[in-house]
């Protein structure tokens, strides 16, 4: 009998009430222990759709994430990830992923967390599975692409194995759950500096406090019309731990672009070609420009620089080298 039962669960939810840290940390350890069906799994899943996450629920849903997870070890104290919520529903290319890469040709060391798309046609995990990454949880094999390549790939599901239960309900459901936000916040290998794009103000606001109550520095991302990253459609909001501020396009050197431009194409094969293309410099304007800001903004989490045209210089450094690609090369050899 699970030690929080589920009908007592719903019952107290469908009351318009919410969880406590604790509550929710156990229910979500009892989830990945198997202790609930199908059924209830998805009505849970459910309520958080319909209402707004609370603080204290999404502290004990990342606490117990990180309890079940598979730890990595890797021998750096300055690592880097750079990841989106996901659930924006804009089918973007994966900006974040490639924007990974440049960040590593820019020579800052990253263990990026990835995972299928659920609410998207390609994720992260998915581009690089078409690319030829072979997914491991080995912490040598890690190491050994972080010191290869600047840059590793953890596959979510590999770290999170409690998780499995969860992964076909949430594929089933097509919708974004509270899993999405959580993506970011769960990296195994804990790195202490972070980029993470949100698909709304609200959660801009739950993981700017959440971030706040670690050592972490970071950077939280959300353009105004609805992006989890920097989409160069207008204009967007950062928040770190030092400030608050509403960025345009214009303020990087960068050109507004319109929405369709951002296209990540309707299979596997068409995200991949775009991959490639933004990593040999063959991309439009509009890809490459959108993968600058992101990447940008990153290198200014590390505070390798300061200034807004000095972080984009950096990046379009990375691409015009060639450095990123010798990375993504690195990494998948």
């Amino acid at each position: 009998m699970p030690t929080t039962d589920m009908k007592d669960i719903l019952n107290h939810l469908f009351a318009y009430k919410s969880l406590t840290k604790e509550q929710a940390r156990q229910v979500l350890l009892n989830i990945g222990q198997g202790d609930y069906n199908n059924s209830q799994i998805a009505a849970f899943l459910t309520v958080f759709m319909m209402r707004s996450i609370q603080v204290e629920e999404l502290e004990g849903f990342r606490d117990a994430m990180m309890d079940m997870c598979i730890p990595v070890n890797l021998e750096s104290d300055n690592l880097m990830d750079l990841c989106g919520t996901g659930g924006d529903g804009k089918d973007t290319f994966n900006i974040s992923t490639l924007s990974a890469f440049v960040v590593a040709g820019a020579g800052q060391l990253v263990a990026k967390h990835g995972n299928y798309g659920v609410s998207s046609a390609c994720g992260s995990s998915t581009v690089m599975e078409q690319l030829g990454y072979r997914f491991t949880s080995d912490t040598d094999q890690l190491q050994q692409q972080l010191d290869r390549a600047g840059i590793c790939f953890l596959h979510a599901p590999l770290f999170h194995p409690a998780m499995k239960t969860i992964a076909p309900i949430r594929k089933e459901l097509g919708v974004k759950s509270f899993f999405n936000m959580l993506g970011p916040m769960v990296n195994p290998a804990r790195p202490h500096n972070q980029l993470v794009g949100v698909f709304n103000l609200e959660l801009a606001r739950l993981y700017a406090y959440l971030y706040q109550q670690t050592d972490k520095k970071f950077m939280i991302l959300h353009t105004l019309d609805g992006y989890d990253e920097v989409s160069l459609t207008g204009a967007f909001k950062i928040i770190t731990n030092r400030s608050e501020q509403l960025v345009e396009p214009a303020t990087l050197g960068l050109n507004t672009w319109r929405p369709a431009s951002l296209s990540g194409g309707t299979t596997p094969e068409d995200s991949a070609q775009i991959f490639m293309n933004v990593l040999r410099n063959e991309a439009t304007p509009a890809q490459k420009q959108v993968v600058l800001a992101n990447s940008a903004m990153a290198l200014l989490v590390t505070r390798r620089v300061s200034a807004y045209d000095e972080a984009v210089d950096m990046a379009r450094e990375s691409i015009e080298s060639k450095r990123a690609l010798t990375c993504f090369y690195r990494l998948v050899a």
